[in-house]
């Protein structure tokens, strides 16, 4: 079995969750484990594979202490089931024989999934990408439906405005660095700002969040969306554009691909368009404030060596930078001929 233990760091938030407790929580829980113990790739969160008699490995996610309420977490779980019920490849947690789908051990708040297995999503392929849209148009028309109470809404300033000025008081941005990070973002969160202005009002809805290839599982039967972690309230495209990469005809084709899928399901308001680079931006500035935010979990130091360093501030200025032009470009367009 892997060594998963975590460092002594007094700020290591999961400095308890040893093997061994991994082990009995799973036991706890209902389930008989063998043993076996695989570390998935995850940061935020500590995520298993964890072997059991009798039956297919499961995969036990424990949560980052003191990031989500109960009630945000349980609404995640009430999502990926919701969509499940109705056939939609999402993988929601398996509940306990009493109905709870999170649960506790030694102070730590848990759910167990079934194993998914899967390979990276080839999206060079334009039918990929339609069956992709199919799915998130799906996804999209049941988080219409309702609106979360408890997670968090994906706007200007949950992504912009807050982890940049968080960033500004933190000691991550070399002092000398400061100023020019403040006079880049202010023009990159007045850029996305016109963005927003040119949108006009944008429908908010349920969506996965975080939606890129990574999250995504391919079978023989199509895509598995997984990670519903950064599950929130945010306008459709918010899961439509990290499928969209490369220069703007490549990007231009790919959208035109997605969308054939995503409207036989749910309308797409073409004036969302407007957002793609804003969304792109606002991603930028979230990312690096919460490598910051986490650096004293020491699995961030080991994942992110290139973090903790004047080189990694100026190359991420540099990137901001040139978002600043591209917010005041034309968006994309839909069927290559202006919005509809």
């Amino acid at each position: 079995m892997e060594d998963l233990t975590e460092t002594n760091n007094k700020n290591a938030p999961y400095a308890g969750l040893t093997p061994d407790e991994v082990l009995n929580a799973i036991e706890a829980a209902g389930w008989r484990p063998d043993g076996t113990l695989l570390a998935l790739n995850s940061y935020e969160n500590r995520v298993y594979q964890v072997g059991v008699e009798d039956g297919k490995p499961l995969v036990a996610k424990f949560y980052r202490p003191g990031r989500w309420t109960d009630a945000a977490i349980l609404e995640e779980h009430a999502f990926t089931a919701e969509l499940a019920e109705l056939e939609i490849p999402a993988v929601p947690p398996i509940a306990h024989s009493d109905g709870r789908t999170l649960m506790q051990h030694a102070g730590y708040r848990f759910a167990v999934f079934p194993r998914q297995g899967g390979r990276a999503p080839d999206l060079e392929s334009e039918d990929n990408l339609e069956w992709m849209g199919r799915f998130m148009g799906r996804i999209h028309a049941v988080g219409k439906t309702k609106s979360f109470q408890h997670r968090h809404i994906i706007d200007l300033n949950t992504y912009g405005r807050t982890p940049r000025d968080w960033l500004l008081e933190s000691p991550y941005i070399p002092d000398n660095l400061k100023p020019r990070y403040k006079e880049v973002t202010d023009m990159l969160l007045g850029g996305i700002a016109r963005c927003y202005e040119r949108a006009g009002k944008v429908e908010m809805l349920r969506l996965h969040g975080d939606c890129h290839p990574g999250n995504v599982l391919w079978t023989d039967d199509g895509p598995h969306f997984v990670d519903f972690d950064d599950a929130g309230m945010g306008p459709a495209v918010q899961d439509l554009w990290m499928l969209l990469s490369g220069e703007r005809q490549e990007m231009q084709l790919q959208l035109a691909a997605v969308l054939e899928g995503y409207e036989q399901f749910a309308e797409f308001d073409a004036s969302e368009l407007w957002l793609v680079e804003a969304l792109r931006s606002l991603r930028m500035v979230h990312y690096a404030a919460w490598i910051a935010r986490r650096w004293d979990d020491p699995a961030f130091p080991r994942a992110f060596p290139w973090f903790d360093g004047p080189r990694y501030w100026e190359e991420h200025l540099q990137a901001l930078r040139e978002q600043v032009p591209l917010l005041d470009e034309e968006p994309l367009q839909l069927d290559g001929g202006g919005n509809r």
